[in-house]
């Protein structure tokens, strides 16, 4: 997702692009991706009509398993506070975006990276079909598991959490599909979330503790049933009415380290191959197109044609930062529990809302661009 950001910000301004996927055709499948104000500001510079993605988000309530709310986030406040939408999207919708502004022969299939190799004249990558790539700057895009970032710094230090989601994108017979209100119902050790993606669909999942090498039970709903079936929450109970085994993925949550400079010569890293942290506060997918509106910017001008090099160097300083913090926000342990001092439910609302939309202000680039008036040319 965050390699086709990318390609359509420098298509657009007139580079010549060429992105190259490993699996075998663009990919329909997977869940959905929460997008903040953060991430809605990039896709909109990026020249992607937001507006038509998904589904609006108003509002998320905290419930306890009972049902009963705690208190409520104001998405609608937070996104007028920071002047962009919050929207939950079907993570193949926001693909088929990006690729539909991108020129047909820009993105090629079945392309597995094998190596990156530095030369004089420029990186070269090399690829399981044999065949070899030389260009003038490199981004590996390549998620958690990058082999291009291995290449630069040697064996990864992505480590599994010990927890994971179980998620599905699927039709529920709830009023919750309609609306623009999603909800996180909590106890010690689990989680469960929903919110509204949009023609009918809903994004769901459990977060659970899951150790690295548990392996996958031969039916994930009857695993969540017994972890959750004592639950009263109406949306939970909804859910595990209808969950089928073949519509849940699992994901475990992963972390390592996020370096000063991610980057060497005319090669840089995006998204979860140079950031990569648990799905914690939702940042994962908003922190990949963050950087691609970075690093389209970085490589716009005479300047960057003049020594790519420097260009990444620059895009790799100037988010930095912001990633890494978000990288250190999204810890499970302290942000899954929404802790509270007792307080009205009034006064629980304002500070919830207040520290998300100072969350999301402090983590983004964009959105600290915009203030002071930097924009793509």
């Amino acid at each position: 997702m965050g390699g086709l950001a990318l390609a359509r910000g420098l298509s657009a301004r007139g580079h010549e692009v060429s992105v190259h996927e490993r699996a075998a055709e663009l990919r329909r499948g997977g869940a959905g991706l929460s997008l903040y104000p953060n991430g809605t500001a990039a896709l909109e510079a990026l020249g992607v009509d937001v507006p038509s993605l998904g589904r609006r988000l108003d509002a998320m309530v905290v419930r306890t398993p009972d049902g009963r709310e705690r208190s409520t986030m104001d998405l609608a406040a937070i996104a007028a506070r920071l002047g962009h939408d919050v929207r939950q999207v079907p993570r193949r919708d926001l693909l088929e975006a990006l690729a539909a502004g991108l020129p047909e022969e820009a993105v090629r299939f079945g392309r597995a990276c094998t190596s990156v190799t530095e030369t004089p004249s420029g990186p070269v990558v090399a690829f399981a079909d044999g065949e070899s790539v030389r260009a003038d700057a490199v981004v590996g895009a390549d998620g958690v598991r990058s082999v291009v970032r291995r290449e630069l710094w040697g064996a990864s230090d992505v480590r599994e959490t010990g927890w994971a989601s179980w998620l599905a994108l699927t039709p529920l017979p709830d009023a919750l599909a309609d609306g623009g209100t999603g909800f996180i119902t909590q106890a010690p050790g689990r989680m469960c979330s929903a919110l509204p993606a949009g023609d009918g669909l809903v994004q769901w999942w459990f977060d659970l503790p899951w150790g690295p090498g548990v392996p996958v039970p031969d039916s994930p709903v009857a695993e969540l049933r017994a972890r959750f079936g004592d639950w009263a929450d109406p949306g939970v109970r909804t859910i595990l009415e209808h969950a089928r085994d073949e519509d849940l993925s699992p994901f475990p949550h992963v972390r390592g380290g996020v370096r000063r400079g991610w980057g060497r010569g005319a090669v840089t890293l995006l998204g979860d191959a140079a950031h990569p942290f648990p799905p914690s506060t939702g940042q994962g997918a908003n922190q990949a197109l963050e950087d691609a509106w970075a690093l389209t910017l970085a490589l716009s001008g005479p300047r960057a044609q003049a020594d790519p090099a420097a260009a990444l160097r620059r895009y790799e300083r100037a988010r930095y930062r912001r990633a890494a913090l978000a990288s250190a926000a999204s810890g499970l342990e302290a942000v899954q529990q929404f802790p509270m001092p007792p307080m009205s439910r009034s006064a629980a609302d304002r500070l919830l809302t207040g520290q998300f939309a100072l969350y999301i202000r402090s983590v983004s680039t964009v959105l600290a661009a915009g203030r002071a008036g930097v924009r793509l040319p």
